[in-house]
């Protein structure tokens, strides 16, 4: 089969042959159909300071999938040729504290999908069933593709009561955006997203009614006299790993405030911790999504009527695959996805 490994230690993904993997004891085979291209690929693709600490050569990358079961391995119940599924990323292990307690999506010894096991940019993909999601027949491949960021930004935003809420989201990546478009769904007030991208701070507004502003022209404070808010952000989405993003969120949150924390911030990033104490701020680290609750909420959010598909911007063939990462290095773009079959 063709697959895009990262095959050495240094910038680049290779188009290679591969062997088709065989399904074990409770795992299934998969023929991809189509994949999205993630940030933590392109972390690995330039094989940076991220990459070099995490990822082992060789290895086929990738996690955002959509395919159709082909074959099953032994003890695999729930689910039959044909049916039609994605993936959550992270294998977890089963046997800890949080996985016996129903909490996988903590799981200290979790194994992701394309990163510590061999993922989704191949022809085909062998997955456990345990991490296995149907999709319904409602939801169009091409979203479905997708569904893993989405449980990124459900995950995030359904974390806490967004009804008549003011919410500040840093970051219009895909993931903002799409977290921008969960909360007003659910019914927050005003969402704000920033960035310094104006590409993705147009995508924003066409994705959904939020104020999109550009943070290196406009200040919270401007933001903030605008809506007539009289205090600050009750809920803020931290989704751009940029310090001085994140640092502006702090001291503009409301007293008592809540903020997830989604982005990769820099280890040395510094905090005023006056703003964190004297307000009474609750900071709550966020990683993927929770298995499978979020994947049931984002399933019947999308049923509901939530659009996703302006996220979407570019989609190539696999052999066009260094086009891909060029576009989404350039950042101007939203999601962008390649075509296996």
């Amino acid at each position: 089969m063709q697959a895009l490994s990262k095959n050495r230690a240094e910038p680049g993904i290779w188009l290679v042959s591969a062997p088709v993997p065989e399904p074990a004891t409770n795992e299934v085979l998969i023929k991809v159909h189509m994949t999205g291209i993630c940030g933590t690929d392109l972390h690995i693709y330039n094989w940076d300071g991220w990459a070099q600490r995490n990822i082992h050569v060789p290895r086929i990358i990738g996690h955002e999938f959509v395919g159709e079961i082909t074959a099953v391995g032994p003890g695999v119940s729930g689910f039959d040729i044909g049916d039609r599924v994605t993936a959550e990323g992270h294998v977890t292990c089963g046997l800890c504290r949080n996985c016996r307690a129903g909490k996988r999506h903590l799981c200290h010894l979790a194994v992701g999908i394309g990163g510590g096991r061999d993922g989704a940019f191949a022809e085909y993909l062998v997955v456990p069933a345990a991490n296995l999601w149907k999709v319904h027949p409602d939801i169009p491949s091409r979203i479905a593709a997708i569904m893993d960021p989405l449980g990124n930004a459900v995950h995030t935003a359904l974390s806490f009561d967004l009804v008549g809420e003011d919410l500040l989201i840093t970051g219009a990546g895909p993931i903002g955006i799409m977290a921008a478009a969960v909360s007003r769904f659910v019914g927050a007030r005003h969402v704000v997203i920033t960035d310094v991208n104006d590409y993705r701070l147009e995508l924003a507004r066409r994705t959904t009614t939020c104020h999109a502003v550009n943070a290196s022209r406009t200040s919270l404070d401007e933001v903030v006299r605008e809506l007539n808010m009289s205090n600050g952000f009750d809920v803020g989405l931290e989704m751009s790993g940029n310090p001085q993003a994140f640092s502006d969120m702090i001291s503009h949150m409301y007293h008592g405030g809540h903020i997830g924390l989604l982005g990769f911030l820099p280890p040395t990033t510094a905090i005023n911790w006056d703003d964190i104490i004297f307000k009474g701020l609750h900071l709550k680290g966020i990683y993927g999504r929770e298995l499978f609750e979020t994947w049931y909420k984002m399933t019947q959010l999308l049923r509901s009527g939530l659009d996703m598909a302006p996220v979407i911007t570019h989609e190539f063939p696999v052999a066009e695959y260094h086009q891909a990462f060029e576009v989404v290095h350039s950042g101007e773009c939203g999601k962008v996805l390649l075509d296996w079959q």
